[in-house]
């Protein structure tokens, strides 16, 4: 009889079959977002170099409150990634998902960036 996968397996290979087609480049990078229960994760990566162009998640100084783990929190993490991908020289990116669904604080995060000016 075969077990029912798990939603973190099931997670990885949506993750892994996004990135088939998705790659950052120097001229646009790759916006990796990832969701934990507790914090929410995002980073603007150049594939093609293989450097962190600019970072931000509920656990840098400026964001830390109660909880990490809200629509809200997550509105904060792409304004602040979006203030530190303009200071950085990043207009335009390709987002990537992670192979979460869009929806909730991946949603909320991706309109907090495209608020800011981040174009993708």
């Amino acid at each position: 009889m075969l077990s029912k996968p798990n939603r973190k397996e099931v997670a990885r290979k949506r993750h892994y079959r996004l990135r088939r087609r998705l790659t950052g480049s120097t001229e646009r990078p790759r916006l990796s977002v990832y969701r934990s229960g507790k914090h929410i994760y995002a980073q603007i990566i150049d594939d093609v170099r293989s450097i962190t162009l600019a970072a931000a998640s509920t656990q840098d100084k400026e964001l830390r409150t109660a909880s990490g783990a809200n629509v809200d929190a997550a509105r904060r993490v792409g304004e602040l990634l979006a203030d530190r991908a303009q200071a950085a020289g990043v207009t335009t990116v390709v987002f990537d998902r992670g192979g979460f669904l869009y929806h909730g604080r991946i949603a909320a995060l991706a309109d907090a960036a495209r608020g800011k000016g981040l174009d993708f």
